[in-house]
């Protein structure tokens, strides 16, 4: 479902989708951030290098994607004000 934002002459790229994919991108961020710190501890006290990459290569990935989230959540906060200021000019 796609929704117009008139301060940006009907623009109608925000879907449901992107707006409603912050939450699961920061949920998704965090379960991989916690999840690679597990598996970076698990290699270390196993002494494997290679599992201890893993762990911090999902860490990255985890920080990449509540990034993500993030991101995702700014834009639609701007793109929120610049309806509410066209709408208040009509």
């Amino acid at each position: 479902m796609r929704g117009t934002i008139p301060a940006l002459g009907g623009f109608t790229g925000l879907t449901q989708e992107f707006i409603m994919g912050s939450t699961a991108d920061k949920a998704s961020g965090i379960a991989n951030k916690a999840a690679g710190n597990v598996k970076e501890g698990v290699g270390k006290a196993v002494g494997s290098e290679q599992m201890q990459a893993e762990g911090k290569a999902q860490q990255m990935k985890g920080e990449a994607q509540k990034a993500m989230g993030d991101a995702k959540d700014k834009v639609k906060d701007i793109a929120d004000k610049a309806n509410d200021a066209v709408q208040k000019k009509l």
